[in-house]
């Protein structure tokens, strides 16, 4: 094959990489790979070993389109190979040739059936089938040995699940042929199952009373398409898609979520233990008396909420009231629907993997949905085919909002019987748990007057908040915390909240120790960086009201920044800026090494100076005098700052304090496994780097990592979904066992072995205290705080454990309450919350009714103050994006690379940022929406004039003007007949 074609082949791989990696067969693969060098296989051959086939025909993949060095013609020799081992669906994806989307979907429904009815299949006359499959074609002569090998050693079942596993991977068209051998070996009753026919008379009726009734499907088998199983083992390891089928565009609304897994679970897991009879007896859920003493009410089918400290076993409550609940609907003949909630997208994978899945999925149909999506459908057809949803809760928020503005693809919480709300003290003001309540508690205020009028009331589900620290909502009274607990009830319509008490030999709370470091004697590294910010606060005549290095000095400088552009003074605006950096390089000296923060401010410098330069010969970017003072001022510095650096008798004591308690945990522990929690995401990446680089750790047996959020607030790289996972995954598997992480991870991250906890400089309030504190599950575990003597930390941390205890003084108060003077206060608290979300609403339509022309406004630069737009140029792509593509506009920018924004996203995808061609500030990205360059800008890097005066937003939404929808017919137009004349020229 040509290059072109080969890099065609790399391009489809890349693409259809979910899918192939579920349709590749990877050992018998190998065989006939000659590109491949033998050092790589035998990487690959024991990446199958160790993860099974999923993981390693993903490693298979990678390798191919990463490598470079492959001969030509390398693309031809993977098909063919493909088709020889028996993958010829795989080879069509690869030549870029997929099914038709409804064929591939029917495809997928087979699949899936063939995984409702495994159970059943199983029971298959295996060598009989197997020979007249192999005589169809839908195995090679290398799987009809592996099955007929398998049945002589594991026996008839063992034999027909490789076999059902190995059709599913055959091109669209298989399943008739298998019809075909189940027929030709006198498998009669189970064609007629898979074919949804009725095999007596009884069973004909029992399916039109499933039709009249509406009662559950499992009773009889549906006709195809089925009513499709959320945890599918065929479909888990098969069936997942990251493109279209169409070809080589990805296609997903923002609201659709991933049915298909995104984990890649051990393949033979699904089709290995149901066999097992011990399997049946790790599936039950036995609670413990104090279990089952908090979760009593609940069984009752009263909403509570369940208050128990990490560790003790709140979600397997949750699972065992769940399994019971759908229980007594079943036997009652009611429809049983829930939904757990969760506020982080890790989470929803923890839930289903360890517990809900774990206990429920072989009774009930179990799925995980969160908006790292990859092949998508829409929430309500997830919601629709399973009795269990796992997700974020902003993904059924959207679903609920979407239902009451009239669209199709909404949900109602009258269609859920259970919401379980995981860290349930996140119900309040502003929060998703909290809009999803309060739509819940005005339908229960709206229930209240139907029934006064006689009228049926709308269903709602119960609910179920579970959570280990409520907090006391900064409470600075015993009264003030018993309201606090109210609120949080009331916001949860509990009945009441359950809670248990432990003795201190029961409790499993790690050791606490409070190591305090020496405050530093000498900082000569921090008085160079205060020396340059003197210099600056000089030259921008700026009245210093606090220390550097501080949080309100932070605070300062950027409503210094922001004044400064709305006054379109450049010089004081440019000035904040870079204090702003050299602040944030003190706090880290004072955290991290010096040469961490020296290399903070070279890195923020250099990219500066790229700005300062034109990526082309168009125009020239100005520099002013302020910034040739501030680029020369660091200049100047630099060396100095590079030789102090390099002496490490000034870096701060809390490194060597920290040091000497990783050492100690993993020299006195057989096996040591920790989290250490840091402030920053940058501190986090830094703290890592200096525990890999230093040898002391290795020798000890340290292997670390780093695990930080994904949301990209911040001017380092956000952490993907997968990323998180994967490093979760080897966290829990033994393979990193010293995480360093934000506080992201303080949340219901579910590790038993871990058993010390560290949390460095950092210290929030009583509940983060007690989720860090929590992650420690071992029964040896520690909880330590390194602060440094007289910085403050260790002094907020008492106060935090004052108010931990007021905390639970709180939570007994109310749990002895009156029941009338409970539901009293809870009932104001409702109606507040209900009249607040009125008012809130009115002021919404109001502001909304109020929205101005966007005639009303004008952009300039926020850095160099130019004229960039009229609000008239700007118009919105997906409600969402606001882009200008005028001419007028497209000669004040340059376009630059951003190799950190590439991603692929619905119809559009961002491929640079575009910058002023006048000061080089960045104005926003350049997306291609269908194919159309449509610059994109963000406001935050503009001063907006509005009539006569000048402000600066964060977000579009905050901006009181009403922009039209993109009109892409009329600019593909205009862009048509402009190539037009361009052709008509060349000709």
């Amino acid at each position: 094959m040509s290059c072109d074609q080969d890099a065609e082949t790399s391009h489809a791989l890349g693409c259809f990489r979910d899918r192939l990696k579920r349709l590749i067969r990877v050992e018998p693969l190998l065989d006939l790979l000659h590109f491949l060098e033998p050092d790589r296989k035998d990487r690959i051959k024991a990446k199958f070993r160790e993860e099974g086939d999923i993981n390693a025909a993903a490693f298979l993949i990678d390798e191919i389109i990463h490598s470079k060095n492959y001969e030509q013609g390398w693309s031809r020799e993977l098909i063919t190979a493909l088709e020889t081992v028996g993958c010829k669906h795989a080879a069509k994806y690869v030549l870029n040739s997929p099914p038709e989307p409804t064929e591939e979907a029917e495809n997928d429904s087979c699949v899936r059936l063939i995984d409702l009815l495994q159970l059943t299949l199983v029971s298959m006359k295996t060598g009989d089938v197997c020979a007249h499959c192999r005589a169809l074609g839908l195995l090679t002569l290398e799987d009809q040995e592996n099955i007929m090998k398998l049945t002589e050693n594991q026996g008839n079942i063992g034999g027909a699940r490789l076999l059902l596993k190995r059709l599913v991977k055959n091109e669209a068209g298989w399943f008739s042929k298998f019809l075909q051998a189940l027929e030709d070996t006198e498998h009669h009753d189970l064609v007629r199952e898979l074919r949804g026919e009725p095999c007596n008379e009884d069973e004909a009726m029992s399916v039109e009373t499933v039709e009249e009734g509406e009662q559950s499907c499992s009773e009889t088998m549906p006709v195809l398409p089925p009513v499709l199983s959320a945890n599918s083992s065929l479909l888990s390891e098969d069936l997942d898609s990251s493109v279209d089928s169409g070809g080589l565009c990805t296609s997903a609304d923002n609201e659709e979520v991933d049915m298909y897994k995104e984990g890649e679970e051990e393949e033979e897991e699904d089709l290995t233990e149901d066999d097992d009879p011990s399997e049946e007896s790790k599936r039950n859920i036995v609670l413990r008396d104090y279990q089952m003493e908090v979760a009593r009410p609940a069984l009752e089918e009263k909403n509570i909420i369940i208050c128990l400290p990490t560790g003790s076993g709140k979600t397997r409550v949750a699972v065992y009231i769940t399994k019971e609940h759908l229980e007594r609907k079943k036997q009652t003949g009611q429809p049983g629907k829930v939904v757990v909630l969760v506020n982080k997208v890790p989470l929803v994978e923890q839930h289903y993997k360890a517990e809900f899945g774990r206990f429920l999925k072989h009774q009930y149909s179990v799925e995980r949905v969160s908006g790292a999506s990859q092949l998508k459908i829409s929430f309500p057809q997830i919601m629709e085919q399973n009795d269990i949803i796992i997700c974020t809760a902003q993904i059924l928020e959207n679903s609920l909002a979407k239902a009451k503005n009239g669209d199709e693809d909404g949900i109602k919480l009258s269609q859920f019987t259970l919401m379980v709300i995981d860290e349930c003290h996140h119900t309040k003001k502003g929060g998703v748990y909290n809009h999803i309540m309060i739509r819940y508690l005005k339908q229960k205020h709206q229930n209240q007057l139907l029934k006064k009028q006689e009228k049926s009331p709308v269903p709602l589900p119960q609910i179920l908040g579970l959570t280990a620290s409520p907090g006391v909502g900064g409470a600075m009274s015993q009264q003030m915390a018993e309201e606090h607990i109210l609120q949080i009830c009331a916001n949860l319509d509990a009945f009441t909240i359950k809670t248990k008490t432990f003795k201190e030999e029961e409790a499993k709370t790690p050791y606490k120790r409070i190591a305090k470091a020496e405050e530093r004697k000498e900082d000569p590294f921090g008085d160079v960086i205060k020396k340059i910010m003197d210099e600056i606060h000089k030259h921008a005549d700026l009245k210093l009201l606090c220390e550097p290095g501080t949080q309100n000095y932070e605070q300062w400088v950027v409503q210094k920044e922001q004044n400064a552009a709305k006054e379109e003074n450049q010089m004081v605006r440019v000035c904040a800026e870079h204090l702003r950096q050299y602040n944030e390089a003190l706090h880290q000296s004072n955290t991290i090494r010096m040469s961490d923060a020296f290399r903070f401010l070279d890195k923020y410098h250099n990219e500066e100076l790229k700005t300062k330069s034109s990526p082309d010969e168009e125009g020239t970017i100005t520099i002013t005098d302020t910034e040739r003072f501030l680029f020369t001022l660091f200049k100047d510095n630099k060396a100095k700052l590079q030789e102090l650096m390099g002496k490490p008798q000034y870096e701060n004591n809390n490194l060597a304090q920290l040091k000497t308690n990783i050492l100690k945990e993993f020299s006195t522990r057989e096996r040591a496994r920790g989290i250490i929690f840091t402030r920053t995401r940058l501190s986090a990446i830094a703290l890592c780097q200096w525990i890999q680089e230093n040898p002391k750790f290795d020798e000890v047996g340290v292997s670390a990592s780093y695990l930080i959020g994904g949301g990209d607030q911040s001017v380092v790289k956000p952490m993907t979904a997968a990323e998180q996972k994967d490093v979760l995954n080897k966290f829990r598997d033994g393979q990193i066992n010293l995480l360093i992480a934000t506080t992201v991870a303080e949340e219901g991250l579910d590790i038993a072995e871990c058993n010390f906890v560290i949390r460095y400089c950092l210290v929030t309030n009583e509940i983060a205290m007690i989720q860090a504190r929590g992650r420690g599950r071992a029964e040896d575990s520690s909880y330590t705080l390194v602060a440094e003597a007289g910085s403050g930390v260790a002094e907020r941390e008492s106060v935090n454990e004052y108010r931990e205890k007021m905390m639970s003084t709180a939570i007994a108060k109310v749990c002895k309450m009156n029941r009338a003077d409970y539901e009293k206060k809870t009932r104001e608290f409702q109606m507040q919350a209900i009249m607040e979300e009125k008012v809130k609403i009115k002021k919404k339509q109001k502001k909304g009714m109020m929205k101005e022309p966007p005639s009303k406004i004008s952009l300039s630069c926020r850095q160099c103050s130019v004229f960039v737009c009229s609000g008239e140029d700007i118009e919105k792509i997906e409600n969402m994006h606001h882009v200008n593509v005028t001419k007028q506009f497209s000669k004040l920018f340059t376009v630059r690379e951003n190799a950190s924004l590439q991603e692929r996203l619905l119809d559009y995808e961002t491929n640079g940022v575009i910058a002023c061609k006048n000061c080089g500030q960045q104005w926003g990205s350049m997306m291609l929406y269908k194919s159309i360059e449509c610059p994109c800008l963000h406001i935050k890097n503009f001063v907006v004039t509005y009539g006569s005066k000048k402000k600066t937003f964060s977000k579009w939404s905050e901006l009181p003007i009403k922009f039209p929808a993109f009109d892409y017919t009329q600019h593909a137009d205009l862009l048509v007949e402009d190539s037009g004349e361009e052709d008509m020229e060349t000709d």
